[in-house]
């Protein structure tokens, strides 16, 4: 098995890195992924970013996000880049499955894998982890990473605290989710002092919605909101007409279902959308309802504590049935 000190010695010279993470990357995903390529690209690394999927427009402002490869649109190039690296990163993800098509051409690479994470009970597929379930996000263990780990902070430029920051800030709702540790804010208030522009990023992140995603969130609001009051339990039905009428893109449906959260008393929310081939299926909640154990058991699944994510092959109409008949067995979470 590799070691952070043997890692690091490799690092002292050039290497073919290529960093990935899951499909759909939010975020942390992307924010991880560039601010570890910035970095590894600033020691004289041959460095890739190849994505799973398209990424949501309000990340396109991210620094270096032009150099990456999304892997559906040239699959053969991917696929040698994958092959020939030294060194595989992996953020943000510790199940292969989460990277879809590009899974066996990583899983089968000679190069040694490297996970950084904090999603619970990961696969086991990688020569080294830089693993923690309790931070906050990924990016906040990328941080650890450079400075800890690596004891290099002095080479964290604006570009890579910005990067940084805006993963840690996306993955904890600003930084108001649980995960918000004094620690947190520590490296937060490192990388503002390393030059991320913090209300820029918030601006960019948070404000750049399109008029099509806000009459989207709108139309949601009006007519695929079902609040179930007797278990606190409120979700959302995206259902495939609505996603063809606003044309829905990566990254429009990105915080919606804690709209349902928000609902005064309301203490588990989900967001089922169909997706074609399968219903995706979101879940966040308060204290300790377990989101994560609902995804596992229900619905092919899993994630966090109180912010998981399933998907099922079944009808919206068997999904919803199925959810609403789980709610009675976690009565005793659901009722104060």
């Amino acid at each position: 098995m590799l070691t952070i000190s043997a890692l690091k010695e490799e690092l002292t010279s050039p290497k073919h890195i290529l960093i990935t993470t899951h499909f759909n990357p939010d975020g942390d995903a992307l924010g991880s992924s560039l601010g570890l390529y910035l970095w590894l690209q600033s020691k004289g690394h041959q460095v890739t970013v190849v994505v799973p999927s398209e990424f949501p427009d309000f990340l396109s402002w991210m620094p270096a996000q032009e150099h990456i490869l999304v892997y559906p649109k040239d699959p053969q190039t991917a696929d040698s880049l994958i092959a020939k690296a030294d060194f595989l990163f992996c953020l943000d993800f510790n199940h292969l499955s989460r990277i879809n098509a590009m899974e066996n051409a990583v899983r089968n690479a000679p190069g040694k894998k490297i996970m950084i994470d904090h999603h619970l009970a990961p696969e086991g597929f990688e020569d080294l982890a830089h693993w923690d379930s309790h931070a906050a996000a990924t990016a906040q263990l990328v941080y650890d990473f450079i400075v800890n780990r690596m004891d290099d902070r002095q080479h964290i430029s604006p570009e890579i605290a910005a990067c940084l920051y805006t993963g840690i800030m996306t993955d904890t709702g600003s930084f108001r989710f649980r995960s918000t540790t004094a620690e947190v804010h520590l490296i937060v208030a490192d990388l503002i002092t390393l030059g991320a522009p913090n209300s820029k990023i918030h601006e960019k992140v948070y404000n750049s919605a399109t008029e099509v995603r806000l009459r989207f969130l709108g139309y949601c609001l009006l007519n695929c909101l079902v609040v179930v009051p007797e278990y606190n339990t409120a979700y959302f039905l995206i259902r495939k007409e609505d996603v063809n009428r606003f044309d829905i893109m990566p990254g429009d449906t990105e915080g919606l279902v804690n709209y349902a959260l928000s609902i005064s008393g309301m203490r588990l929310a989900a967001l089922f959308i169909d997706r074609s081939e399968l219903i995706k299926i979101s879940l966040r909640s308060i204290d300790e309802i377990p989101a994560n154990e609902i995804c596992s058991k229900y619905f092919n699944g899993g994630g966090h504590l109180n912010a998981a994510g399933g998907s099922s092959t079944a009808s919206m109409e068997e999904v919803e049935r199925s959810f609403r008949s789980i709610l009675p067995l976690y009565k005793d979470y659901l009722i104060e």
